[in-house]
């Protein structure tokens, strides 16, 4: 059962204030999330847009202790925060549980610290690592990451006659989460928020390391209208290209399953970063960027036991 809006908490750890852009989908996927917390929570947030825009001397949008990390170390001092919380409560100085969030972008995730996140998923810290992903290293100047898709052009991945955009596939964060052996892992969107909204209690709930990866579109790197973003995250979820899916002690579980998967096409022209896909000299890659996408799609669908045709 989804969490219908009218059951949502109406406390705010996270303020409005702070300097993301309008539409900024990494910043409405951390107030979702905190709308997921039960009790004394702690944020430790790696370097990113949501840290840089939200902490600008002396304001900050935090109403709950928030800790900032390197992009590379995340993992590390997410699970030492945990050991800390243990020591003070095994000592008596602490009573009751506090829960630990993690929070970092893609860049942050699928590249930089992914070997610390390894390491805390392998150690099993009892640590909620939550990526927000907007496909590409944004306030840095929009180069492409480990998560952005085949055929989006960013500063350094530019359409032209050398590349039609990105060359190579998105990694599979939650597949390489899951070989870690945890007891949860999830993908969701911003555009269901009732689904990705339980899906970070779930994880919050599990005695151990659980990762929600969660598709949140910047209006500024994927140039598109800032009232789209809601409609992007759910695009992509329609079109195939970003399943949302449950793992749960290894078993795969699609969270939805659309009747007609829209055509990729409808996804792509509203973005700036893919107007070249549609152009009549990029038709070849866009055909095998759409084989690509359904090829992934029956994947997961596979694993989670649904009917492919």
């Amino acid at each position: 059962m989804m969490v219908a809006l009218k059951d949502l908490p109406k406390e705010e750890p996270y303020a409005p204030g702070h300097r993301l852009c309008a539409g900024c989908g990494p910043s409405i996927s951390v107030r979702m999330a905190l709308k997921a917390s039960r009790g004394p929570t702690v944020v430790v947030n790696a370097t990113g847009c949501v840290e840089v825009s939200t902490t600008i001397y002396p304001y900050t949008a935090w109403r709950i202790p928030w800790v900032h990390t390197l992009f590379e170390n995340i993992g590390a001092v997410a699970g030492g925060l945990e050991y800390a919380y243990e020591a003070l409560e095994r000592r008596g100085q602490l009573k009751g549980k506090v829960d630990i969030i993690a929070l970092g972008g893609d860049g942050g995730t699928f590249d930089i610290g992914i070997q610390a996140l390894s390491g805390m998923l392998e150690r099993g810290h009892d640590v909620v690592y939550i990526c927000y992903d907007n496909e590409a290293y944004m306030n840095t100047g929009i180069q492409r990451s480990g998560a952005t898709p085949r055929g989006a052009a960013t500063t350094t991945s530019p359409a032209g006659k050398v590349i039609p955009g990105k060359r190579g596939k998105k990694k599979d964060l939650a597949g390489i989460c899951a070989a870690h052996g945890i007891s949860y892992v999830a993908t969701a969107s911003i555009g269901f928020f009732g689904d990705y909204i339980d899906k970070v209690r779930r994880a919050i709930e599990v005695d151990g390391p659980a990762v929600v990866h969660v598709l949140a579109p910047c209006p500024l790197g994927w140039r598109s209208n800032p009232s789209d973003t809601i409609k992007l995250a759910k695009m992509a979820v329609q079109t195939g290209l970003f399943p949302i899916y449950e793992i749960i002690d290894g078993k795969y579980k699609l969270s939805l399953k659309p009747g007609r998967l829209i055509p990729l096409e409808e996804y792509l022209k509203l973005q700036g970063r893919f107007s070249h896909l549609l152009k009549p000299e990029f038709k070849d890659e866009l055909e095998a960027i759409k084989r690509e996408v359904e090829d992934e799609y029956k994947r997961i669908l596979s694993l989670a036991g649904e009917h492919v045709t």
